[in-house]
């Protein structure tokens, strides 16, 4: 069925633009179809691009049209998403042009694994999105939310759900933030049976937030026979959430984190966010608490300043300081200096080490009060020094057999 306009116009291009296209499609009752194509590498691989454009728009069963190609290093599954995008507003369908797309980055991950930086990539930028892997963040974000503009949502939809079917990011863990519910249940369809691994709920302030969204997440996973979890993470950014953050932080399993927004917090308290951060230490310090009674981690905001790099590295100290395990960032400078702060260091490993070392020597013992020099050792300090061990350990900063180094010194 076709819609009431018969043109449209989908991708970037321009200056500076560069791993996308823009696609112009224009409709017609008669005549073939007509390709024009602009790009650089038109002697090489002209006409690969020509043969994809014609399967594309067979594909969805259009015959007759007029379609310009301004090529700027798109790559295929790039230009099947823009074109996709263009079908789509010109004629009501629910195919997805997705033959030529092989899962490759379909590794899975966990609930425990740890987040020390999230990088932020706008979905509808390509350019950004292609190459981030090699930047090593824990996780990557394909953002659907505030970096993409309101007439470029269904656009972004459709290259997200390209980029996490086609791309490899080097085990960073997939995430996605969709839009603010009840418009992000739009989102879904497109990410939930396409190799996500945590979906990122923006501006949540209730509980009932998540089981609206979980009750939406399971009616795709069922209809399209996803098998695999997909865990979420809630961000605080108003003054309602940070009261709520306990009851959000409980609301589903599947909950790996709850992550604070500072921007949009602060201007819902009416104030400027500011380098010391004085005016959120009671939002931080009350998602931090709500998070580790829940069991989840706590991730802290953006330091969106990226020029200011001494200003990054205090921002973490106080973020690690206030027990955030965490932190998004926006720029791949930020990520190194995130990993090294929130990374145990040689005296938090060694002290870690001696606390259990201790601690098991006495189990093998049979005996049930464990001390360290002069000090009692309690189960919550053992506990936490296991968990500063296997993150060293998942880090590669001390061997899995490390015990039996330690052993073999004495």
């Amino acid at each position: 069925m076709e819609k009431t306009h018969k043109t449209a116009t989908s991708g970037n291009t321009g200056q500076g633009i560069r791993s996308d296209c823009q696609v112009i499609f224009e409709l017609a009752s008669a005549g073939g179809i007509e390709i024009s194509l602009k790009s650089k590498v038109k002697v090489m691989y002209g006409d690969l691009i020509r043969a994809l454009i014609l399967k594309e728009l067979a594909y969805f069963g259009i015959k007759h049209g007029k379609i310009s190609v301004e090529d700027s290093g798109a790559l295929e599954f790039v230009l099947m998403a823009r074109i996709e995008s263009a079908v789509r507003q010109l004629i009501m369908t629910d195919m997805e042009f997705l033959p030529e797309l092989i899962p490759e980055n379909n590794y899975s991950t966990s609930k425990e694994r740890f987040r020390f930086s999230r990088l932020y990539l706008p979905g509808n930028t390509p350019s950004l999105m292609i190459n981030a892997g090699i930047h090593h963040p824990n996780a990557i974000i394909l953002d659907l939310e505030d970096s993409v503009a309101p007439s470029k949502k269904e656009e972004a939809r459709i290259m997200v759900r390209n980029i996490l079917r086609a791309v490899n990011f080097f085990n960073a863990e997939r995430m996605v933030r969709i839009n603010q519910i009840p418009k992000g249940f739009d989102d879904l369809k497109y990410i939930i049976p396409h190799n996500v691994h945590v979906i990122l709920v923006p501006k949540c302030e209730k509980a009932l937030h998540i089981r609206e969204l979980e009750n939406e997440i399971e009616k795709i996973k069922k209809e399209h026979a996803v098998i695999h979890p997909v865990f979420l993470m809630p961000i605080i950014e108003s003054a309602l959430g940070v009261e709520n953050t306990y009851e959000i932080a409980n609301a589903s399993e599947n909950i790996v984190a709850l992550a604070i927004g500072l921007e949009d917090y602060t201007a819902d308290l009416g104030v400027k966010r500011t380098r010391e951060g004085t005016e959120s230490i009671y939002a931080r310090t009350r998602l931090v608490n709500a998070c580790k009674a829940a069991g989840i981690q706590p991730i802290d905001s953006v330091f969106s300043d990226v020029a200011d790099i001494d200003g990054l590295k205090e921002n973490v100290k106080t973020s690690k300081a206030l027990g955030f395990e965490g932190m998004g960032c926006i720029h791949p400078r930020q990520i190194r200096i995130i990993h090294e702060a929130f990374a145990p260091d040689k005296d938090d490993i060694e002290k870690a080490m001696r606390i259990v070392n201790a601690y098991l020597a006495a189990l093998e013992k049979g005996i049930g009060v464990v001390s360290l020099g002069t000090k009692m050792i309690d189960p919550p300090v053992v506990k936490r020094a296991e968990k500063t061990i296997s993150l060293a350990v998942n880090l590669g900063l001390i061997p899995g057999n490390w015990r039996e180094s330690i052993e073999g010194k004495k």
